[in-house]
């Protein structure tokens, strides 16, 4: 990162980070429900180990099977969930689906957004441009193509993503992984929901599929009430309970 660009940044993250505290100040509704959205190299059940402990404190619990296939029909299944909550909803997402938060957080439903290693741009801020300004993290390297349809290689699958896994369980996971559609990275959010509604972020110290420095640029820019966690980018997976009891916080169940 050159100076000019790390002075920028540094500016505007002490700009936005002021304009969202006022959203962190005010006090999240209680909410009953909880709708988690998976990233990308992933489906629902990545959300396998959080959402029984969610369900056990009486919250009801969604997870977005996201198709992966644009940032608008990503973000308009999501909105679908989420119309059909009867209250105040937390709104939680892995990985790539900090976008589809960021933008359908802005739903009158949402109460609180909460980010576990995810990415969480501006409104129409292009990620890919924001991650370039840190190191590139290894598991891009480990990136193939057939056509149109993007998937992790098995290496970088169980070194780069999820890495702190027992290898049976990182192999399953490998095998029910999801292809994404190139098209999808191109997408812009519209709007940012961590501007107005609270927010907490978890990051991820050991990750190795999105550059930690720049998980704690984002959390720190959107003023997110933020922990990190010793794990992999799969902390949802690795270490369930403590991002559990962040949504449970962030659902004023804390």
């Amino acid at each position: 990162m050159d100076r000019r660009t790390f002075v920028n940044l540094t500016a505007a993250t002490a700009a936005s980070s002021v304009l969202s505290r006022s959203a962190f100040a005010q006090p999240a509704p209680k909410a009953k429900n909880v709708v988690l959205v998976h990233g990308l190299f992933a489906d629902g059940s990545s959300w396998s180990e959080v959402i029984p402990r969610l369900q056990a404190k009486g919250l009801n619990v969604t997870s977005v099977q996201n198709p992966l296939t644009t940032l608008p029909e990503a973000v308009a299944a999501a909105e679908r969930v989420l119309a059909r909550q009867d209250g105040p909803t937390v709104l939680a997402g892995h990985s790539f689906s900090g976008m589809i938060v960021t933008d359908a957080g802005v739903h009158p439903n949402v109460s609180a957004v909460v980010y576990v290693a995810a990415r969480a741009p501006d409104a129409g801020e292009d990620y890919t441009v924001l991650a370039k300004t840190f190191p590139a993290a290894p598991a891009s390297a480990g990136i193939v193509f057939d056509g149109d349809e993007g998937r992790l290689s098995e290496a970088a699958f169980l070194h780069d993503f999820a890495g702190d896994l027992p290898e049976a369980k990182a192999k399953a996971l490998y095998a029910v992984q999801w292809p994404f559609h190139k098209a999808l990275l191109a997408g812009k959010t519209k709007h940012a929901a961590w501007r107005s509604k609270p927010s907490w972020y978890a990051v991820s110290t050991e990750d190795r599929t999105i550059n930690p420095d720049l998980e704690r640029f984002m959390a720190k820019r959107m003023g997110a009430k933020t922990i990190e966690v010793k794990a992999s980018h799969v902390s949802l997976l690795s270490q369930p309970e403590t991002i559990a009891n962040l949504i449970l916080e962030a659902a004023g169940q804390g």
